[in-house]
């Protein structure tokens, strides 16, 4: 017989957790909305993307926020005292004028998908745990390895971003090559005798993810060689095949190419088929990192631009940046399946061989996360709400949007746009007033300025180690106004530094 005591601590327990029934469904959906017209009144009052305070100022106000009680409070009470510290001192990305990073405004089916996949909870490791969920991931897995082009063999798998992809694709690479060239399985018997020797070409512009991964994969950053890029900023795949000949003279082991789709900084577009017809020649994993430019997936008069992806080894797609995702949801999809089971191991409580031989699918066999999210959900719910075609349409709208920046910026003097022409939706450019001693100084503190007082929220970067500034359109909402008012805001700020002085 359960004690009354245990009754009541059970009762109070209740009102924290999701519960069956009519009062359990009630219960759920006071909360929800309280948390829906919290966050709207924010929306309706915010002006701007980011209220415009130093980080003094944030935090000072979060202080009080982070006092934790010991007993319990209301979710209102909890909600009106992070109000303001939290929730308006967050950047807005859903704000037109928020154009910094691939940090995308989120389309409200995925915002909405979310509140499922929390109150689901399914993890995506084994099938007896995610049942529903496992076979969507596994069908819209199918889905974009078919939109890239690759055949039945190819699959994949989602992950929560970019690094993680390309720590996969860095990771199948390694051990392929060293299965294939030495016979050595690095999952039993750890890194080959010669593993000093092997190298991985990549963009000298390519994510630092790439560097990143193959140091943790225990070949050293050393191991990664990168290769010059042209005007365009894309890799010279001529410059590939010396850098491989040089190598190969050296006694050293190329056995890896990275192609990035889609640089953070510019956008720009490796020459996927002439790295592929090389790689194909040389026997050279081809991996294309296109955590950027997989947007272009559903575009209808862009999507040329990916030709020869479908021909990459492995590839990294990105939802999260440009197809509108909340963070994080990503995938990592490869042309042969075959290879993926150089991430399995069998855990008998998990995923047992059984399981396998009987056609029960575990998503962890080809997966590096044992506990994952149903981020899968997400997309699903986009792409049926939304339809492919509209989505496409979206990223179009904001290719067109990046153009005109450039143009704009192109045709004022003081300004100089590195990339005219974007291949996607960034742009990179610099303020050079006439007779400014510190170019590089005074682009920095227009970024900080506008970003300070909430006005615009661009981005800082470095080229030939001078500091310029860059806009990254990911917004369908953000118009030729928006950016208009962006520019001349910048001009102004300038201007009121140089202390009206500006020599025209």
């Amino acid at each position: 017989m359960i004690t009354t005591t245990k009754q009541s601590a059970v009762s109070a327990f209740e009102s924290f957790f999701l519960q069956h029934g009519e009062e359990g469904g009630e219960h759920f959906r006071n909360h929800v909305e309280l948390v829906v017209d919290t966050l709207a009144e924010v929306f309706q009052t915010m002006d701007r993307p980011l209220e415009g305070k130093t980080v003094h100022d944030i935090q000072q106000e979060l202080r009080g926020v982070l006092h934790l009680p010991e007993e319990p409070q209301s979710l209102h009470e909890v909600l009106e005292e992070i109000k303001g510290p939290v929730i308006k001192n967050s950047l807005h990305v859903s704000h037109e004028r928020s154009m910094a990073h691939l940090h995308c405004p989120p389309v409200l089916p995925g915002v909405l998908a979310e509140l499922i996949i929390g109150a689901l909870n399914q993890s995506m490791d084994s099938w007896d745990q995610s049942p529903a969920a496992t076979y969507v991931e596994e069908e819209l897995t199918r889905y974009w390895c078919q939109l890239i082009g690759l055949s039945a063999r190819g699959d994949g798998v989602f992950t929560s971003g970019g690094t993680q992809s390309n720590y996969m694709g860095m990771l199948l690479a390694r051990d392929e090559f060293c299965l294939s060239k030495w016979g050595h399985n690095v999952q039993k018997d750890g890194l080959p005798e010669s593993f000093k020797k092997m190298r991985v070409l990549c963009s000298e512009e390519a994510h630092f993810s790439v560097k990143k991964s193959v140091s943790q994969l225990g070949l050293g950053e050393q191991a990664v060689v990168p290769v010059p890029v042209n005007e365009d900023h894309r890799m010279d795949r001529h410059e590939v095949r010396r850098t491989v000949e040089q190598l190969e003279q050296e006694g050293l082991l190329p056995y890896a190419v990275v192609s990035t789709c889609g640089t953070t900084d510019y956008g720009s577009i490796d020459p996927l088929d002439g790295l592929a017809d090389y790689c194909e020649e040389k026997g050279l994993w081809l991996h294309v990192d296109a955590a950027y430019g997989a947007g272009l997936l559903l575009s209808e008069k862009h999507g040329d631009k990916l030709s020869g992806m479908e021909r990459a080894d492995s590839v990294t797609l990105d939802f999260h940046k440009w197809l509108f995702q909340p963070i994080s949801c990503g995938m990592f999809a490869v042309k042969e399946r075959k290879h993926l089971r150089l991430l399995s191991h069998h855990a008998d409580y998990l995923n047992p061989e059984e399981d396998e031989k009987e056609g029960i699918v575990n998503l962890v066999n080809k997966s590096i996360q044992t506990t994952r999210r149903f981020d899968a959900l997400k997309v699903l719910l986009t792409l049926k709400v939304l339809g492919t075609r509209l989505l496409g349409s979206m990223v179009d709208q904001t290719m067109e949007v990046a153009q005109f920046a450039a143009g704009e910026l192109e045709e004022r003097s003081v300004f100089c746009v590195e990339n005219p022409y974007p291949e996607l939706s960034a742009v990179v450019f610099q303020y050079q007033p006439k007779g400014s001693r510190d170019v590089c100084g005074l682009n920095r503190k227009i970024q900080q300025k506008l970003f300070h007082e909430g006005t615009a929220v661009i981005a800082k970067t470095s080229v030939r180690g001078e500091t310029y500034l860059k806009f990254t359109i990911l917004n369908p909402r953000t118009t030729e106004e928006d950016v208009l008012a962006v520019i001349d805001e910048i001009e102004h700020t300038a201007k009121q530094m140089l202390g009206g002085h500006l020599i025209e």
